[in-house]
């Protein structure tokens, strides 16, 4: 077991693959540069935690050093635990530090995923955990030149064809994902329950009026956009009808829900957890909502070609209608939050794309951002 592995509501947190392959990185560097292997690692992750985690099989050949960590999910069961994360790293005459991807890693052959199209699926938050892992080991050796990073997961490809990767146009392997490095478990009984309670407590400490986001994405754009403080948001998961029926148990005065339109736009189905594997119903919500608005049969069969809401929100601006149709789509999302409460608690909903900011409100919500901003 790790040392930082911890419990949370008997259930215990694990790490991402983010984290696997900046460890990995991290302790391959030291070992290229140091001359001296290493049985663990000590890494800094985006959440404000440190992990020391395990080293394995290492292979030293002339310039060039690989390692591996293990990926431990925790409680949290995922198609990832298990798997391998190797780094392998060598020195370049260039004086940069480049990261790219080999066996097992996924390759994005689509628009509007957080990669460019031809890169390796290595999302921006595990590279930059690893750059600065990277720059670290440098730093503490005086190492001035270039690095090169090959990250790979043998099997990956395998285990990918059981992912949405495929569908997102993600080929050839698994993708290195994680926020914050940490991977909390996932217990949908113990999670809500979790949420539950910290909703209890804010009516406790006088606060009738809830701000809620899914995750990670919604929380750094309630602080960075619309400069709300963070102190208070409650963070949902998927469980978006759970939370609405606890609004009413308590007895709220409102419920701001702010967050990424790849999630709430399936409010607009009246679909309350939107996890994929319940359900996964974006780009037909916004094709219903385009063929209200009168959109044509071409336009739609673009819409249901998009791979993502941000795709499918560039292609509607670009038809002139994104507009008309996230205000339909709004409109419907009122609709089915209001009816879970039965009118009893003012409701607000804020849907998000990061690529063009906000892309529909509810009636309240310019006076619920408000509330929540004063």
């Amino acid at each position: 077991m790790q040392k930082h592995l911890k419990y949370k509501n008997n259930l215990r947190s694990g790490y991402t693959t983010g984290s696997c392959a900046a460890a990995a990185a991290k302790a391959s560097t030291w070992m290229l540069l140091g001359g001296q292997e290493r049985s663990a690692v000590t890494i800094s992750t985006p959440g404000g935690s440190q992990l020391t985690l395990s080293i394995l099989d290492i292979r030293i050949v002339e310039g060039q050093v690989s390692c591996a960590v293990k990926k431990d999910g925790g409680d949290d069961p995922d198609i990832t635990n298990g798997l391998f994360i190797y780094a392998s790293v060598s020195k370049i005459p260039q004086k940069s530090i480049t990261i790219s991807g080999g066996e097992g890693i996924g390759r994005v052959t689509k628009p509007g995923l957080a990669c460019k199209v031809g890169e390796a699926a290595i999302n921006p938050v595990p590279r930059e955990m690893i750059i600065n892992e990277v720059k670290k080991v440098c730093s503490q050796f005086h190492y001035t030149g270039g690095l090169s990073i090959v990250i790979s997961v043998p099997g990956g490809e395998a285990v990918a064809g059981k992912t949405f990767n495929p569908r997102l146009g993600i080929i050839g392997g698994i993708s290195i994902l994680g926020t914050t490095g940490i991977v909390e478990p996932m217990s949908e009984k113990a999670w809500i329950d979790s949420i539950y309670l910290e909703m209890k407590q804010q009516t406790v400490l006088g606060n009738k009026n809830l701000l809620v986001c899914p995750g990670n994405y919604g929380e750094t754009f309630i602080k960075n956009s619309l400069k709300i403080h963070a102190d208070r948001i409650v963070k949902c998961s998927n469980f978006i009808g759970e939370v609405v029926d606890f609004a009413q148990e308590l007895e709220l005065d409102s419920l701001l829900l702010i967050g990424h339109a790849g999630k709430l736009v399936k409010l607009g189905f009246g679909i309350m957890n939107t996890h994929s594997r319940i359900a996964d119903s974006r780009m037909e919500v916004l094709a219903f909502h385009a063929a209200l608005c009168g959109a044509s049969v071409e336009q739609l069969r673009g819409i249901m070609d998009c791979n993502t809401t941000e795709e499918a929100a560039s292609f509607l601006r670009a038809a002139g209608i994104c507009q008309e149709v996230f205000d339909s789509v709004m409109n419907k999302i009122d609709f089915y939050i209001q009816k879970r409460v039965h009118k009893k608690v003012k409701t607000a909903v804020v849907l998000f794309s990061n690529e063009l900011g906000v892309l529909g409100k509810t009636g309240y919500a310019d006076e619920l951002i408000k509330l929540h901003q004063g």
